[in-house]
């Protein structure tokens, strides 16, 4: 009998895969968690019935969410994770040796205990010493601590049940809090191609919060439409000036990647201007 993993990314279209090996199924507090193998892209993390990794395409998400904001910054020491809980994020982040401390706040210990049984490839930092985990919800997080960063990615879930408060106007308030000066956010924002209306309400949502704002994309086969979309805040940073290299053995990212992530397709483009 085959056996078949689908998840849908409109009520009339999504991704499917053959699935050749089930190896966790189970439910946390929070959501339910599934690892599976499939032919085409290896393991697979999927949260509630939505796709998070795969071994084959994760480098391109893990990659663009950290490199263009640890290029840019002066001096990326000390850097907050919220969420990322299968490591790739901290992995890309620790890459680093100007790296003094990554602190990743993810709710869920469950997700961080499959990802490390089962996806080493991606889970491989999880131990490194620079690495603080705290599992706890990372709303509270920036709402409570008196800890300033450098750089602070948000590798959240979709605005879907409890994480919707992530894509809310208080919970970046509380995050540029968290910034240091010269500090730079990143978060994903979603497919501009499939979900184009939950970008489009998170801009209006932070409007005026930080006094610069770059969204730039990225080819994630995987994700709904295949396109994924993330966006840099700060008071002031300059993407065009890349302050160190990129670590070696990158497999995405690159510096003419870097230099074309903010050219948008017209119909972005057209959908930030009925924002601004």
């Amino acid at each position: 009998m085959e056996l078949w993993f689908s998840e849908l990314h409109t009520p009339s279209s999504g991704i499917t895969f053959k699935v050749k090996n089930y190896l966790y199924s189970g439910k946390s507090a929070y959501q339910k968690i599934d690892l599976f193998e499939v032919e085409s892209y290896g393991r697979v993390l999927a949260l509630d019935g939505m796709v998070m990794v795969t071994e084959r395409d994760e480098f391109i998400y893990h990659e663009m969410i950290t490199h263009p904001a640890m290029r840019i910054h002066p001096s990326p020491e000390n850097v907050l994770i919220i969420g990322g809980g299968d490591g790739g994020t901290a992995r890309e982040t620790l890459k680093y040796s100007e790296v003094k401390k990554v602190t990743m706040v993810e709710i869920d210990e469950e997700v961080v205990n499959v990802s490390k049984k089962f996806l080493p490839s991606i889970s491989c930092a999880l131990s490194d010493p620079r690495l603080d985990i705290k599992f706890e919800d990372g709303v509270n997080f920036v709402k409570e601590t008196s800890e300033t960063f450098d750089v602070l990615l948000l590798d959240t879930s979709d605005p879907v049940g409890p994480a919707e408060v992530l894509y809310r106007r208080e919970f970046y308030e509380n995050c540029k809090r968290c910034l240091k000066d010269g500090g730079i956010l990143v978060t994903q924002a979603e497919s501009p191609w499939a979900q184009l209306n939950i970008l489009r309400n998170l801009l209006t949502e932070i409007k005026g919060i930080f006094k610069r704002t770059s969204l730039y994309i990225a080819h994630v086969p995987t994700y709904p439409g295949g396109l994924w979309s993330f966006l840099m805040m700060g008071e002031f940073f300059t993407p065009e000036k890349l302050l160190r290299p990129a670590p070696p053995g990158l497999k995405y990212y690159n510096d003419d990647i870097h230099k074309g992530m903010s050219l948008l397709p017209q119909y972005i483009k057209e959908a930030l201007d009925e924002i601004n």
